[in-house]
């Protein structure tokens, strides 16, 4: 039987925070360019958290295997977390901060196309297929409807290039979900897992910025500043607080209000970067949340309705009784 328990409102205030991290870790990253390439930056993030994670796990006397079958798994869930995270940091280089965020946050629709054919539990039901049309019309409308007024420096082909890039780091994110949740990694200790990732993605990330000739590093408060905050606000305090959460509440309901996100990461854009905002990206943006929403908030839904139907049954039992 599931222990976990429905949100509460320390789990709706965490996720809040949560949510406003992630979103400003791509604002962070695009403010920043100017100093440090963003691959270049989540490669060091990545070294500096992989650090962190360690050091939580001797100080917890964990013994992580180094060798074995669990830690190749995570080295392929950490070549997918590089190769995620990589295409985040080229589509950064062509399109904007909110444009990237909204496309890497289809991860959960590839992720449930992914279980469906793996786990027999994670069967996707009609309305969610109906979730994955409505994200689709919305990344095509964001694609192919005309862009008039757009402001990218590039050129719309320029823009249409990272969003792609970003898109298939969504992709490249879901696989990664997929792999840890049907593999031995999904009983391995949240810490080691994200150790994996991390320890794999810092070589993988900083390797391939040299082999681009994107290794400069310009010293700057704000570069400094921001990797301390994608180091341990992003990469070491907010995914441990993630998996601790999930250990706690149910996953779906916490699903749910992980799409805050890209809502955050548009509003930051705009806000904080001047980002145009087209009316066709917005309702593109909008279609894709959407459709995600409903893919992950149904089995949510889905509880919810079973446990009213239980309680108008024992009720209609206990009148009968009477």
């Amino acid at each position: 039987m599931d222990s976990r328990k429905s949100i509460d409102i320390t789990a709706v205030g965490l996720m809040v925070g949560i949510c406003l991290i992630w979103a400003f870790q791509q604002i962070g990253l695009k403010s920043t360019s100017v100093f440090a390439a963003p691959v270049l930056q989540i490669g060091l993030r990545s070294g500096l958290a992989a650090l962190c994670v360690f050091a939580l796990i001797c100080a917890r006397r964990q013994k992580v295997d180094l060798w074995g079958k669990t830690a190749m798994l995570g080295v392929c869930a950490g070549l997918l977390f590089a190769f995620e995270f990589f295409l985040v940091g080229e589509a950064l280089k062509h399109t904007s901060a909110s444009h990237v965020v909204v496309f890497l946050y289809t991860a959960p629709i590839f992720a449930a196309l992914g279980l469906h054919w793996k786990l027999p539990s994670e069967r996707l039901s009609a309305i969610q297929w109906g979730g994955i049309a409505l994200a689709a019309m919305g990344i095509a409308f964001a694609f192919l409807a005309p862009q008039d007024g757009h402001q990218a420096a590039g050129g719309l082909g320029d823009v249409l290039w990272g969003d792609g890039l970003a898109l298939i780091g969504g992709a490249a994110w879901g696989l990664t979900t997929v792999l840890i949740r049907t593999t031995r990694l999904s009983t391995a200790p949240a810490t080691h897992v994200l150790f994996y990732q991390l320890a794999t993605a810092f070589p993988v990330l900083t390797g391939a910025a040299v082999m681009a000739g994107e290794a400069t590093f310009v010293p700057s408060q704000a570069l400094l500043l921001n990797l301390a905050f994608q180091a341990l606000a992003v990469s070491f305090l907010s995914f441990l607080t993630w998996f601790w959460l999930l250990t706690k509440y149910r996953a779906s309901q916490l699903g749910v209000f992980s799409f805050m996100t890209p809502v955050f990461g548009v509003l930051l854009g705009v806000v904080l970067l001047g980002e145009p905002l087209t009316r066709e990206f917005a309702i593109g943006a909008a279609g894709v949340m959407a459709g995600i929403v409903i893919v992950s908030a149904y089995p949510w839904i889905e509880q919810l309705s079973a446990a009213g139907r239980n309680r108008r049954i024992a009720e209609m039992n206990g009148r009968a009784k009477a």
